[in-house]
């Protein structure tokens, strides 16, 4: 499965992409704020999650951005099964921190997200991540008002982690409808 946004193209990974992946993502700042990546970051661990492989319902994808010089990778996103729908995860290399790559490849997988029948997809950030906080609002997940500990392999401890929540087909009761109806 294969995603094009406005600006990026959203593509499973390959094997041979792992040193693509191990660059972009073997930054304690980048691996700190996800909760199932180990720290140090390993080639091992790279070569790993390029092999992983596809679940029908819940894909994931390497976010690549073409550039005249080729395509360059700037980080990857996908969804989870949970027990009452998805969970939608990512990461951006730190390079390409602000430049909103988060919230276009979030908005595209959402868009497919309900194309594949999914209702109700969850996400977490780390309270200590406002900024991945503020992308989740930015397309349309609604704070549920929970915080639940979550373990951080690259921490190697909990942290507090807030809760978002999304209804895909309905609008949000969240202060910005508008980007919800851009996600749908």
């Amino acid at each position: 499965m294969f995603i094009r946004s406005e600006r990026l193209f959203l593509r499973p990974g390959w094997p041979e992409d792992w040193s693509a992946i191990f660059s972009a993502i073997a930054d304690e700042a980048v691996v700190r704020n996800l909760s199932r990546v180990p720290w140090p970051y390993t080639p091992e661990a790279a070569r790993q999650y390029a092999a992983l492989g596809q679940d029908r319902r819940c894909p994931h994808f390497l976010i690549t951005l073409p550039t005249a010089q080729g395509v360059e990778l700037v980080g990857a996103i996908g969804m989870a099964p949970t027990h009452d729908g998805a969970e939608l995860g990512y990461w951006i290399g730190r390079d390409h921190w602000g430049q909103g790559y988060a919230t276009e490849a979030s908005r595209a997988v959402l868009s497919l997200a309900r194309t594949l029948g999914h209702r109700r997809i969850e996400a977490t950030h780390f309270l200590d991540n406002p900024a991945s906080g503020r992308v989740l609002r930015k397309v349309g997940f609604c704070p549920t008002g929970r915080v639940e500990e979550r373990y951080s392999l690259a921490r190697g401890k909990v942290a507090p982690s807030a809760v978002l929540t999304m209804t895909l087909g309905e609008p949000s009761d969240c202060d910005d409808d508008m980007d919800v109806k851009r996600a749908a």
